[in-house]
């Protein structure tokens, strides 16, 4: 029988007015890959943050036990110390600084008055080599993309001695290919005697890589399952994670009339706005009708989001070239505020930095994009603004106990509904919905699709960017796929397969 490594014994935590893990008990042998999941704000993060002295000893009740000691963590340090290290959801790199100097930072190599940089570019290459991880330690973390950068986050810990590796969502921002490679060093990991503890909402990652599954809900442990014990599929962990089955991942829209164009754009190109002799997007044409969900799929670095920001008031790329029409018009849009003003909207794929202000509450955050919708003579009228965001709290089930809530304060999901909302303010007729999904469980997610579903009922029309290829299928009328700036195929999703679409990818590839 395996040693156990870890016990988390009657952890309760509480914050003001929300207690948000009750009694929770969490065990983890040497040597496995345990995962850790639970719908948005079910306790999960919260927990890791109590192992890792993010929470520290004292802000919670209950114990930890550690390698048979019992552990009580003031700091991240602390935990760190013990060999518990903790990779979070947003890496926590500086983009200006070398992989060499991120990877030591807070942790370097010399003596006390100086650090010794040739061991630690040393080191650093050491530890690059056992992720697989082929760049330098002298690039700039700015020039390496985000599957590599997930690499030196990896290596970063294991350069602080990890004995029990936590990750958290470490492939939500990943393609397929790099997600799948992250998993097998996961597995490679295992091999060497590492334990590890993997947050995620990708269920297929967590029968394809986890021995054992342990499902939070509401703040408490509801079941662990042992994979070599007994037989364990996705419909079944949703059951554990929302408390009931879910027959259909995705909502049906029922006899939805598909109407005129709405918008469409004609051989539109657009060039890197650093590098402005390199073509991001390379001559798409595209349109989306009334009552419409168009998708658009592609592997990271294909030009999707590129995309969506150029048409959207260009705010991204130069030199952009092209026709734009919308509602059968031609325009020029030279800003965001000019795109709003047209009638479209963009839900950016990164809420936290470019989508919400997580500082302010729910009720500033649903009139950023109109503040004309609640100003009388260009002042705000606070009043107008708590009825504008009590109303879509309801409309759209967003929990939480006030809109004066602060929309850090909230789950993934309730923060994904908060940036839909500001954007529904605006009244648009075309939404371009950027990874609406994104990191938020499964419940959630069919919240969401059923949102999408209701904007498309009431004639808007939506083009929603996804990295998951089953979203993309179950939710949208007609599929553009995209690589390398191009779009290399285009197809009903009633006729489209995830297997089709691969091919038009790898086929377009060989092309070049």
């Amino acid at each position: 029988m395996a040693k156990v490594l870890l016990e988390m014994k009657n952890i309760t935590k509480t914050f003001p007015g929300v207690k948000a893990l009750d009694n929770v008990n969490f065990q983890v042998e040497e040597g496995e890959i345990h995962a850790l999941v639970g719908e948005n704000g079910a306790g999960k993060s919260t927990l890791m943050n109590v192992l890792s002295g993010i929470y520290p000893y004292g802000t919670y009740e209950g114990s930890i036990i550690y390698n048979g000691e019992e552990c009580q963590f003031q700091t991240i340090r602390d935990s760190e110390k013990k060999g518990i290290v903790i990779i979070h959801q947003e890496l926590a790199l500086v983009p200006q600084m070398s992989i060499g100097e991120n990877m030591f930072l807070g942790n370097e190599r010399g003596s006390k008055n100086a650090i010794n940089w040739n061991e630690t570019y040393k080191e650093a290459d050491k530890y690059l080599k056992m992720v697989g991880l082929s760049e330098s330690s002298h690039v700039l973390v700015k020039d390496i993309g985000t599957g590599k950068q997930q690499l030196v986050e990896i290596a970063k810990a294991l350069a602080k001695n990890a004995k029990l590796l936590i990750l958290d969502e470490p492939t939500s921002s990943l393609n397929e290919t790099d997600s799948r490679a992250l998993l097998d060093l996961m597995l490679e990991f295992k091999k060497q005697g590492m334990t590890m503890i993997i947050i995620t909402h990708k269920l297929n990652e967590v029968v394809y890589v986890a021995d054992k599954i342990t499902v939070v809900r509401d703040g408490s442990t509801i079941e662990t399952m042992d994979k070599h014990s007994e037989t364990i599929d996705e419909d079944r962990i949703i059951k554990g994670m929302v408390g009931r089955e879910i027959t259909n991942r995705f909502p049906k829209r029922e006899n939805v009339p598909i109407g005129d164009i709405n918008m469409e754009v004609d051989d539109w190109t657009v060039y890197h706005p650093l590098y402005t002799e390199r073509k991001v997007v390379n001559n798409v044409s595209l349109s989306v009708r009334a009552g419409e969900v168009v998708g658009i799929y592609g592997l990271m670095g294909a030009g999707r989001t590129e995309l969506a920001m150029s048409i959207f008031g260009r705010s991204y790329g130069s030199e952009i070239q092209g026709t734009l029409k919308v509602h059968g018009k031609e325009m020029t849009l030279k800003s965001p505020r000019e795109a709003i003003n047209a009638k479209i909207a963009y839900v950016t794929e990164d809420r936290k930095g470019n989508g919400l202000v997580l500082s302010n509450p729910i009720r500033v955050n649903n009139s950023l994009a109109n503040l004309a919708g609640v100003s009388n003579r260009g002042i705000i009228d606070k009043d107008k603004e708590y009825a504008v965001a009590m109303d879509y709290k309801e409309k759209l089930k967003t929990k939480t106990p006030t809109v004066e809530q602060n929309v850090g304060n909230l789950s993934g999901g309730n923060q994904q509904k908060v940036l839909l909302a500001k954007w529904m303010f605006t009244d648009p007729d075309i939404l371009i919905l950027d990874e609406p999904t994104r990191g938020i469980d499964v419940g959630a997610k069919y919240e969401i699709y059923c949102i999408i579903n209701d904007l498309a009922a009431s004639g808007k029309s939506v083009i929603m960017i996804s990295s998951e290829l089953p979203e993309i299928i179950g939710m949208s009328d007609r599929i553009y796929i995209m690589n390398e700036g191009r779009f290399v195929g285009e197809m009903k999703a009633s006729e489209a397969t995830q297997e089709n679409i691969m091919a038009c990818i790898i086929q377009s590839g060989k092309g070049e």
